[in-house]
């Protein structure tokens, strides 16, 4: 819906006389343009000692000085003591939780009130001054009342484009724009308008847009600065003087800036659309352009800095909703397919030959993904089901696939646009969806979906027209026209759903499972598996029905005594039930740590991504609270990774290693550091290093041995002794290996790693 880029009409007000043609629509530095809105002021200070050493042209205008009086300047020239402070206190927080600034300028007598937006760029400060009005004046509360509702509904919203279309009204509602829309992006970039709220007679709602409209420079500025205004699309651009930034000597990146000039094609644009004033606000998930709010209106418009900020906080709580919203859509079929992956699994896992099952599994594995067609390979075979191309061109696109493969599948709905031999079996595999399940061994699935034609309506003209200039160059030209433009679309395939592309990562894994039992250099370690399970089975029996009863009848028994008879008995009589008492106490305490070690190698992990470095710190905070009254250092050397693991087991695993560097220590000023040494490709190494009493090189190998202490039983505070071989079983069960290196009355360091695919 928007572009970027010069043209000759307004040309003249860039500083570059470049011509911008076909060929660099996507480069056109729009970062840097070397120009500001003149809605405000901009002044970039020299860090720290906050001399100006740039500053807009029409400096004059909006505050009374001239460039030439503020250059070189200390910023005291304009502001007071108490604002230099403000200023300077707030260089040292977040920008995003201080701007804007209230600041005010005294000229001739008058007092100039602004808005000031603050941030650090390329090595020097940028410290824009908007002028501040009666509306502009707002205080925690006005903020609070302005979206407490529109925070509240969208979080009630039942379906995503319920909650888009509450967007828009209430966005609508406290900027006073004509016309708000949602604007989404798909997979090829191309948008689409979804919810629309406006007074205007032409709608824009369920219209596509190119993604040539918003070039890929664009896109990445949307991610940086999540709003941007236009006043007024008539606006003469103001240069910066000097043009250059005189620290970098190269021009000024106004990435971050809310004054920066936008694009002179861009302008062109919204003049074609009948558009003065405009606000976009982008929405953003997983930290890549989802879409945007598009606020237009017909005349100019200025949206106070508080205003905006309430826009783009309630754009920020869409932006979390998104992914609620959009994984409740389609909750039926999803359902199904769960149920489907289901079926398939357990009918997989109990076939004697795994692709043997799949052929008999035919329809299972078409409804699946709702394909009409797929093809499996196993080594050099190819088994075909339903409708496919020929083998010969299966095998040719499967080793054209491999090396697009990301994170093991590949999906497309126009073949033809990546793979042009697909033209000649277009009707039947115009989508494709491709899984890799061993590349060692050979083993991919390929879902075809056959040509849909279809009608698309766009908002005018979706190709851009191409504009002969007076030397003969080309140059693009945004579209005039913005009525609805209908195109039959061929060679596509209806789209992947996104359940579905989720439901076939799934797979991959649960197939992953069936392949590698069924391999040959595996058969030793399945054997060793079962033998394991089966002892430990047999020792939860035992522990449970013929050694915890009668223990706790003893146990029980000899307190009845010692209450009972504690009169008849003498001393020695007490002591003795007493040491009883504490004994049964104790093998109970051995017992179940025995049985959570034989349930731990039998439960199933359940993996999801988790933030190591807010774990640790939970475990930490566990652990402080649990011993009050022990002064202990703890050392984070750096941020965490996310992984993926069993968020309840690598608890359990630092906070074991983490408690015995707290026990096993004898200083006086005692500290454990929890970090981790990055080995690129490979898995990071983990470590919990402690200044303890350390540990005999001799009995190194020994302490992940089960109730192995290497300390009398009540020393350093008694204890099982199966911390360690616990442990030791998390990181195996994560396919990881931990080990240990120590040095006596120096400390120990306990490193673990987990697998490769885990790390985020």
């Amino acid at each position: 819906m928007f572009t970027n880029k010069s043209n000759q009409e307004l040309g003249k007000h860039l500083l570059s006389d470049e011509t911008v043609d076909l060929t660099n629509c996507d480069k056109e530095p729009i970062h840097i343009p070397g120009l500001i809105q003149p809605h405000g002021v901009l002044l970039v200070l020299q860090d720290p000692s906050l001399e100006i050493i740039q500053v807009s042209s029409n400096a004059e205008e909006m505050i009374g000085y001239t460039p030439e009086e503020l250059l070189g300047k200390p910023l005291l020239e304009l502001f007071d003591d108490e604002k230099i402070q403000k200023i300077q206190r707030c260089l040292s927080e977040d920008f995003e939780s201080i701007n804007p600034i209230n600041l005010c300028i005294q000229h001739l007598q008058e007092s100039l009130d602004f808005d000031g937006i603050v941030h650090r760029i390329d090595g020097v400060i940028i410290l824009e001054l908007e002028p501040k009005n009666a509306r502009g004046k707002t205080d925690f509360f006005d903020f609070y009342h302005q979206v407490k509702g529109t925070i509240t509904r969208i979080q009630k919203a039942p379906t995503l484009l319920e909650m888009c279309q509450l967007v828009v009204k209430e966005v609508r509602r406290i900027t006073g724009f004509e016309r708000v829309m949602v604007y989404r992006f798909d997979q090829e970039g191309a948008g689409i308008v979804i919810a629309e709220d406006t007074d205007q007679e032409m709608a824009y709602l369920d219209l596509r847009y190119p993604a040539s409209d918003i070039p890929k420079q664009a896109r990445h500025l949307y991610t940086l600065n999540w709003l941007r205004l236009i006043p007024d699309a008539n606006y003469q651009p103001v240069p910066l003087i000097p043009a250059n930034n005189p620290v970098t000597n190269q021009p000024l990146d106004l990435s971050l800036s809310v004054l920066r000039s936008v694009s002179p094609i861009h302008l062109e644009y919204l003049h074609n659309m009948d558009v003065v004033a405009s606000m976009s606000i982008s929405l953003v998930q997983n930290q890549e352009l989802w879409g945007l709010i598009a606020c237009h209106n017909s005349s100019p418009k200025y949206i106070p800095y508080n205003i905006r900020t309430a826009c783009e906080f309630i754009a920020q709580v869409m932006s979390i909703e998104l992914a609620n919203k959009e994984a409740r859509e389609d909750i039926d079929y999803k359902i199904q397919l769960k149920s489907l992956q289901t079926q398939f699994v357990e009918a997989l896992s109990q076939a004697e030959y795994l692709f043997d099952g799949m052929v008999q599994l035919q329809s299972q594995l078409l409804h699946l993904v709702n394909a009409t067609g797929a093809a499996i390979f196993t080594g050099k075979q190819c088994i075909r089901v339903g409708e496919t191309p020929s083998e010969e061109e299966i095998h040719a696109l499967l080793e054209w696939i491999k090396p697009h493969l990301h994170q093991g599948w590949f999906e497309t709905r126009s073949l033809t646009k990546h793979y042009p031999p697909a033209a000649s079996f277009v009707a039947i595999a115009s989508g494709v969806l491709a899984l890799e399940i061993s590349r060692v061994h050979r083993n991919y699935i390929l879902w075809f979906r056959p040509e849909v034609i279809q009608t698309v309506n766009w908002g005018g003209n979706p190709h851009k027209p191409v504009e002969v200039a007076l030397d003969g160059s080309l140059r693009m030209s945004p579209r005039k026209s913005f009525d609805l433009w209908q195109e039959t679309v061929q060679g596509c395939a209806l789209p992947w759903k996104p359940c579905e592309i989720a439901a076939v990562a799934e797979l991959r894994s649960l197939i992953v499972g069936i392949v590698l039992r069924q391999a040959e250099e595996l058969a030793s370690m399945n054997f060793e598996l079962q033998r394991s399970n089966e002892e430990l089975d047999s020792f939860a029996y035992i522990a449970s029905h013929d050694l915890k009863e009668p223990l706790r009848g003893i146990h029980n028994y000899a307190n009845f005594l010692m209450e009972d008879y504690a009169d008849l008995l003498n001393e020695d009589g007490v002591a003795k039930l007493q040491t009883l008492v504490r004994l049964t106490q104790r093998m109970e305490n051995l017992i179940n740590s025995l049985l959570h070690f034989s349930r731990l190698g039998r439960a199933e992990l359940i993996r999801q991504r988790v933030n190591l470095h807010e774990l640790v710190q939970q475990a930490i905070a566990t652990l402080t609270i649990a011993r009050p009254q022990t002064d202990v250092e703890f050392r984070l050397p750096q941020t965490l990774p996310i992984v993926e693991c069993d968020r309840a087991q690598v608890n359990e695993l630092f906070t074991n290693l983490i408690s015995n560097g707290i026990k096993y220590n004898d200083k006086v000023q005692k500290w454990v550091e929890v970090g981790y040494i990055d080995q690129h490709l490979a898995p990071p190494i983990f470590y919990v290093r402690d200044n303890g009493i350390g540990i005999r090189q001799e009995h190194l190998d020994k302490i992940f041995q089960i109730f192995r202490r290497l300390h009398g039983r009540d020393e350093f505070g008694g204890g099982t002794g199966a911390g360690l071989t616990i442990a030791r079983k998390i990181v195996e069960r994560h396919g990881g290996r931990i080990w240990v290196e120590s040095t006596i009355s120096q400390g120990s360091t306990f490193y673990f790693t987990l697998s490769a695919e885990e790390i985020s």
